[in-house]
């Protein structure tokens, strides 16, 4: 089958670093890029990184609002798709790209696959579920990574084309888990980073990520800078990993961090799963992150009233927990989970016995691939 993938954010990259293996070893496949990430800190260290190979189209959309850079994408794609006619269309997760990907499709009579079909926050002011309920009803693939994710699509009146292949980004953490187990590791990334704290001893720092839409809003920004403030101590700092849009709303609202909170740019992925594994505990609002602190069983407090990826709380035995920007709640469950006394055998533990299967969800999706669904 000759197919077009689209991807655009950093955690689509990860997602197509599990899946192109399989995918190309069964299928024809056209890797286009909508640049939604556009620049080297952000998507290129991820090209180098995980292998993938550079995209065969690159569409250089970059930032804008939602309606302009979704425009623009779909001004893009139309003559990538008219000119190679692809069989399907693979679109990823829930940004500006995977709606614009299926936007084209769909208007071309193309038939397209969601990967992480079926995920729901049942919250409709975020920009991500809506994407995710217009490319659920175009689709003909809805591959959903989770249980829940085939009981939500199939409340909705979708059982079509429907199939539980698992997640693929357990695919790749599996495959890169060996290489981050060693805690001499977080030497090499304290020098790689230019890194002016305590050293990075396991159990002895917090990682937290933020990025989302919600959480650069003035009072959600100046709520979770007042959480992670609280949160952080000279002997144990917060390692911030923030992305550069989150960055400068910081820096517009005049948001204070205490010193002990030291914001680094976005991280590589070897980088980012070596800090959660040997981390005390994570914070963030990121669903990636959610699932390999997860995977790593790192305990995780998740920066939103909601998540859609509901299986990684309810199964992570309370090491998983939503607490908003709650910051007396924040603090209450990091005592329960990191106490500053347990917590750096907790984290050698945890990675001396790491030991993380894959999901087998690339082999399920190229497979399943090889035939249109009625």
């Amino acid at each position: 089958m000759r197919i077009v993938s689209v991807v655009g954010t950093r955690p689509q990259l990860v997602k197509a670093a599990a899946l192109l293996p399989a995918l190309r070893s069964r299928h024809e496949d056209l890797f286009v890029d909508t640049g939604q990430h556009w620049d080297e800190q952000l998507a290129g260290v991820f090209f180098r990184e995980l292998g993938l190979p550079r995209p065969d189209r690159s569409l250089g959309v970059g930032g804008s609002s939602h309606a302009v850079q979704t425009a623009a994408m779909l001004a893009g794609l139309e003559p990538v798709l008219i000119a190679e006619r692809p069989d399907a269309v693979l679109v990823y997760g829930d940004t500006n790209s995977t709606l614009a990907g299926a936007l084209a499709a769909v208007k071309l009579g193309i038939p397209i696959a969601h990967v992480e079909a079926g995920l729901r926050s049942f919250d409709r002011k975020m920009p991500e579920e809506i994407n995710r309920l217009v490319a659920d009803r175009l689709s003909r693939w809805l591959f959903a990574p989770t249980p829940t994710a085939v009981a939500n699509l199939a409340a909705e009146g979708l059982g079509d084309g429907v199939q539980l292949v698992g997640d693929l980004m357990q695919d790749l953490a599996s495959r890169v888990s060996r290489d981050v187990r060693d805690s001499a590791v977080l030497a090499e990334i304290e020098n790689a980073l230019d890194w002016d704290g305590p050293s990075l001893a396991p159990g002895r720092f917090l990682f937290a990520t933020v990025h989302r839409a919600e959480n650069r809003e003035p009072a959600a920004l100046h709520a979770w800078a007042a959480l992670l403030s609280a949160a952080s101590r000279k002997d144990r700092p917060v390692v911030l990993a923030l992305h550069p849009g989150t960055r400068k709303a910081l820096e517009k609202q005049g948001a204070q961090l205490d010193p002990s909170v030291h914001v680094v740019d976005p991280l590589g992925y070897r980088t980012s799963l070596t800090l959660q594994l040997h981390a005390a505990a994570v914070l963030t609002d990121s669903g990636g992150v959610q699932r390999e602190s997860a995977w790593l069983g790192t305990p995780c407090l998740v920066l939103r009233g909601t998540t859609e990826w509901v299986e990684a709380v309810a199964e992570s035995g309370g090491r998983m927990v939503i607490v908003g920007l709650d910051t007396a709640k924040a603090l209450r469950e990091l005592a329960r989970l990191a106490p500053a006394d347990g917590a750096p055998d907790d984290a050698v533990r945890r990675a001396t016995g790491l030991r993380l299967p894959e999901s087998g969800a690339a082999e399920r999706i190229a497979g399943a691939l090889s035939e249109i669904p009625a």
